[in-house]
């Protein structure tokens, strides 16, 4: 099993992974728009990705904000639904999961 202190770390590291790509995604949007008009209509397209990606990152950095919240609040690792053990396993894959598999299905 993790200790918490590793499991904040990781967290942690993640967390600085989504700002630097965050900030790289909302560099490239600000770019200006390409004059040629089939070039635009492709940037158009890529910027469509990155917008997605950008608010897909947002949401990981939400809930690895309210998990890190849990581990000061010392209930990490604990459903916030129904207050079991959320498996190690689950942790492996998701450190940030607020819920166990049960009350996730």
């Amino acid at each position: 099993m993790a200790d918490i202190e590793t499991r904040k770390k990781q967290l942690e590291t993640r967390l600085a992974e989504l700002n630097r790509r965050l900030h790289g995604i909302e560099t490239s949007l600000d770019t200006e728009p390409n004059p040629d008009v089939e070039d635009r209509a492709s940037e158009r397209e890529d910027d469509e990705v990155l917008e997605s990606l950008g608010n897909s990152g947002l949401l990981e950095i939400q809930m690895i904000g309210a998990a890190l919240g849990r581990i000061v609040d010392g209930v990490y690792g604990e459903c916030v639904k129904c207050g079991d053990t959320i498996a190690e396993e689950r942790l492996d894959l998701l450190p940030y999961a607020p819920l166990c598999r049960d009350c996730a299905d």
